[in-house]
């Protein structure tokens, strides 16, 4: 049995980068019309980051045009985009997220 088990860990641990799914960036772009107030909030609630993370990420958003808020499995990043989208819409924001292939 402890061969076995040896060789299906090893089989596991050899697995190849390949194995694993496609990885996606989730950006935030600038507009002229969502609140800065609005964005760090996005940043907190649907990308977990901290409120010192979140303002430093909106100041860039801002000055940059866009910036990376999270790296995820295509179904992840589709759902946060989603709620984002939800979420601004909702407060009458054209605040707008994309994703592009890590």
């Amino acid at each position: 049995m402890a061969s076995t088990d040896s060789k299906t860990k090893n089989e596991i641990s050899s697995g190849s980068k390949n194995d694993w799914p496609p990885m996606y960036k989730v950006l935030l772009h600038n507009d002229d019309y969502t609140t800065m107030e609005f964005v760090v909030q996005i940043l907190v609630t649907v990308f977990g980051k901290s409120l010192e993370k979140a303002t430093q990420m909106m100041l860039n958003i801002h000055n940059k045009g866009k910036e990376t808020c999270g790296i995820y499995p295509r179904q992840i990043a589709e759902t946060k985009i989603e709620t984002v989208h939800n979420l601004a819409s909702n407060k009458n924001f054209p605040l707008k997220s994309t994703m592009e292939k890590e």
